[in-house]
C-alpha cells in the first residue's frame, strides 16, 4: 500500500470516527446522561436487570472514555447511587479500563489526527512533557492520581507516547481510583439520603479538583518550557 493511499484511508477512517462520535453522543450519550441523572429510575433499572445492568453500565463508562465529549462524573455519581461505593467504583474502573485500552490502540494506529478529533493541536502540545521517557510513567501516574486533571485528554495523548500497554493498564487501573471513589462516595451518600455528607464530599472534591488543576498546569507549563522544540509524530 502506498503512503498516499494509506494517508487517504487514515483520513477517511478518522472522518468516519468523528461522524460516529457525534452521532453516538447525540443519540446515545445525551439520553444516557439524562437516564443516569434520574437516580431512582436508574437504580430501579439496574436492580431489574441484574448482571446485565452491571454489564451495560460498564459499557457506558467505556463509551464515556472513548467518546471524550461525554462527561464522566454523572456516571460515577450514578454508580455510587445505584451500586454503592465498592461495586460502583469497581464497575467504573472496569469500564474506564476497557475504554482506555480501545483509545490506546486507536491512537497508536491513527496518530495525532485521532487525538485532534476531540482536542485542538495546542492542547495536545501542552502535554509535551509526557514525551519525556524518563519521567513518563511517574508523571502519568501523578497526573491521573490527582482529581481535577483532564484525564480524557491525557488518555488520548498516552497513545502518542512510547508507553507500553501493560504499563498503561497498570497506571490507569490504579491511579483513577481516588478520582472515581470521591464521586461514588458522594453518589452513595445521596442514595442513603445522607445529604449533608454528600454535600461535604462534593465540596471537598471541588476544592481538591481545583488544586489538582492548578498542580497540573504548573507541571505541564514547566514541562513544556523544558521540552520545547519537540512535537508529536504521525502527522
Amino acid at each position: 500500500m502506498t503512503l498516499k493511499r494509506k494517508k487517504i484511508i487514515s483520513i477517511a477512517c478518522v472522518t468516519i470516527f468523528i461522524l460516529m462520535s457525534a452521532a453516538v453522543f447525540w443519540f446515545v450519550g445525551r439520553p444516557m446522561l439524562e437516564f443516569v441523572s434520574q437516580p431512582e429510575k436508574f437504580r430501579a433499572w439496574v436492580n431489574g436487570h441484574g448482571i446485565w445492568g452491571r454489564v451495560a453500565f460498564s459499557a457506558m463508562m467505556a463509551m464515556q472514555i472513548i467518546i471524550a465529549i461525554i462527561p464522566g462524573e454523572p456516571l460515577e455519581i450514578g454508580a455510587g447511587y445505584a451500586f454503592g461505593i465498592f461495586e460502583g467504583t469497581a464497575l467504573c474502573l472496569i469500564g474506564a479500563l476497557i475504554g482506555s485500552i480501545v483509545v490506546f490502540y486507536f491512537v497508536r494506529y491513527f496518530g495525532v489526527k485521532a487525538v485532534e478529533v476531540f482536542y485542538p493541536r495546542e492542547k495536545i502540545q501542552s502535554l509535551k512533557i509526557m514525551q519525556n521517557q524518563k519521567k513518563l510513567n511517574t508523571l502519568t501516574f501523578i497526573l491521573f492520581l490527582i482529581p481535577g486533571t483532564p484525564k480524557d485528554l491525557m488518555t488520548y495523548v498516552i497513545g502518542l507516547t512510547t508507553m507500553r500497554l501493560s504499563t498503561w493498564i497498570l497506571i490507569t487501573g490504579i491511579a483513577r481510583i481516588p478520582s472515581i471513589i470521591t464521586s461514588t462516595v458522594g453518589g452513595d451518600a445521596l442514595g442513603v439520603q445522607n445529604y449533608q455528607f454528600a454535600i461535604l464530599v462534593f465540596a471537598v472534591t471541588i476544592i481538591v479538583s481545583i488544586i489538582g488543576l492548578l498542580v497540573y498546569r504548573v507541571i505541564t507549563v514547566r514541562g513544556a518550557a523544558k521540552e520545547g522544540g519537540k512535537s508529536y509524530g504521525n502527522d
